[in-house]
């Protein structure tokens, strides 16, 4: 009974109005890719009376049509969205908004089956791993879509229907030339009134560096040891590669045109070091259960461009070739 009082209250405090709700107008909103990611935010934006529809798949869709999306949050409480899931978009009407949020992988499949719904004004707001994401995305659909974001929340389908919030929950978003546009600031209101921070960035292809630069480091070391940020941090051997990993993706990003500042090793560990004990990444998560992994979008990326800039990435490069035996998932023979 006190956990129900307590989740009550903060599901409570949750639907507090901010004060310019009524100035927001509501928008249609496909969200392709419902899982950790895409699941959270696309509920939250679904409880605040935005316009959802879910593209998913298998037990997953079933379960969401079936049941609503349940998200069972730490923080937050449990709560269940009821919104339309789909598996196709065929037929659909254009939408106001695209929030792109599947595996690196499926990037392409993903932009080819959004395209019905995609109108000359929709928005394409990729919350995906990576720095890849804008390019791919004006191939497919073409120039002005493509909006730059990055989530920062730790999230994960627990089960079919439901997703599992374990912490931190906001975004950054921006144009990709660091114009402050009418969209993206509707965008930023539209997830700040379903109480998600969301920061309005006009330097959007730094702040997608620095967290590529981070979970590169994060996601190969929690995946290639098998153990938590905890114990790396424990090691020092571990705690070095991890530095080094960092050092490495900072020097990309020089090289690449996007200085990061010359603290951004010292910033990207510090910020690792508050990291709670047990946190691992989605990249070690899908490793450990035989799925199919982001590591070409991750590590691969890193070393092809490092391969065509000149840059020397020995401990990426290391990570990529023991983890692309896994990439496909569970192999055999």
């Amino acid at each position: 009974m006190i956990a129900r009082e307590r989740s009550t209250r903060l599901l409570d405090n949750q639907r507090r109005v901010p004060e310019h709700e009524g100035l927001v107008s509501a928008m249609s909103v496909v969200v392709m890719g419902s899982g950790g990611v895409g699941g959270y935010f696309g509920a939250r934006l679904a409880r605040a009376g935005q316009g959802v529809t879910f593209v998913a798949r298998g037990a997953h869709l079933e379960a969401i049509r079936r049941e609503g999306l349940r998200v069972r949050s730490t923080i937050e409480g449990e709560y269940v969205v009821k919104a339309e899931a789909v598996e196709r978009l065929d037929g659909r009407p254009r939408a106001d908004m695209v929030l792109l949020c599947v595996k690196a992988f499926d990037t392409d499949a993903a932009l080819l089956a959004v395209r019905p719904v995609v109108g000359p004004e929709t928005a394409v707001l990729s919350l995906q791993n990576g720095v890849e994401s804008a390019e791919k995305i004006e191939a497919a659909l073409g120039p002005g879509h493509a909006l730059g974001g990055v989530a920062y929340v730790f999230a994960a389908i627990e089960a079919p229907g439901v997703i599992a919030h374990r912490a931190a929950g906001r975004i950054a978003l921006g144009e990709f030339d660091g114009r402050l546009t009418s969209r993206s600031q509707r965008l930023r209101d539209v997830f700040a009134v379903a109480g998600v921070p969301a920061d309005l960035s006009t330097e959007i292809p730094r702040v997608l560096w620095e967290k590529y630069v981070f979970i590169c480091a994060h996601a190969a070391v929690t995946a290639v040891t098998r153990c938590p940020i905890g114990t790396a941090r424990s090691v020092p051997e571990t705690w070095r590669l991890y530095r080094t990993l960092v050092e490495e993706g900072a020097a990309l990003a020089a090289a690449a045109g996007v200085p990061l500042g010359a603290d951004v090793v010292d910033r990207t560990m510090a910020a690792a070091s508050t990291l709670a004990s047990e946190t691992t990444s989605s990249l070690a998560y899908d490793l450990a259960r035989g799925r199919r992994l982001e590591v070409e979008g991750l590590h691969g990326y890193a070393v092809r461009l490092g391969e065509r800039l000149g840059v020397p990435t020995p401990a990426l490069f290391a990570v990529y070739a023991a983890l692309k035996p896994h990439a496909d998932g569970n192999r055999t023979g």
